[in-house]
């Protein structure tokens, strides 16, 4: 007999697979608590997302656009319930869907040349890839619920403010295709890497804060 064919099944076993390395190495983050590495953020409720958006709105209204940009991106959802998280990414999208294409640029430059811009539009990268992901997904969900004769989801449906919400298009065009909004973010996208630069990617991606 052979000496593999001496070894039993238990001693053969793949159990090792299951161990965790990270767990072994003192320089892993799993080692120390991550949190530890950026200013701690403050809790923010639902309540208070929807206090911003009444700001932001108003700083619109008032002719105010750049205003309103800057206020929504120095207050990011970090630390939050949903719920608080996408009313501030609707807020963020609002302020996008009000703005010039011709202002786009002149205004990214201007916020990237002040005391935290740079920061200001890493926040905008972080809203403007979770505001595709949610006009993604809620233009797939639209079109499964028309097909069932079910109502239009949440997301779908214009505020009583007068801006429409994630998915409905530009504000007051409450007809827009998501595939409208989609082209918004895409177009900000382009502007925000033009002004800073790839290396902005890079940082949303691996920065462990999600909006």
């Amino acid at each position: 007999m052979s000496i593999i064919q001496q070894h039993t099944q238990a001693t053969l076993s793949d159990a090792w697979r299951t161990i965790n390395i990270d767990a072994l190495d003192p320089d892993s983050s799993v080692n120390f608590d991550v949190s530890s590495l950026s200013t701690p953020q403050p809790e923010i409720s639902e309540a208070d997302a929807r206090q911003i958006a009444a700001q932001v709105r108003q700083l619109i209204r008032g002719g105010d656009p750049e205003g309103a940009l800057r206020g929504a991106l120095e207050n990011p959802v970090y630390n939050g319930p949903e719920l608080a998280k996408d009313t501030h990414l609707q807020t963020v999208i609002e302020v996008l869907q009000s703005i010039k294409a011709s202002e786009m640029t002149p205004m990214l430059q201007r916020i990237y040349g002040t005391p935290g811009g740079p920061e200001c539009l890493d926040v905008l990268m972080k809203y403007l890839y979770k505001g595709m992901a949610s006009t993604s997904g809620s233009s797939h969900g639209g079109a499964s619920s028309s097909a069932r004769g079910t109502p239009t989801p949440r997301n779908m449906t214009p505020q009583a403010t007068g801006f429409s919400q994630i998915g409905a298009g530009r504000p007051g065009a409450g007809g827009e295709s998501t595939g409208g909004a989609m082209s918004v973010l895409l177009s900000w996208h382009e502007k925000v890497v033009d002004v800073a630069g790839l290396g902005c990617i890079g940082r949303v991606m691996t920065d462990f804060r999600r909006v």
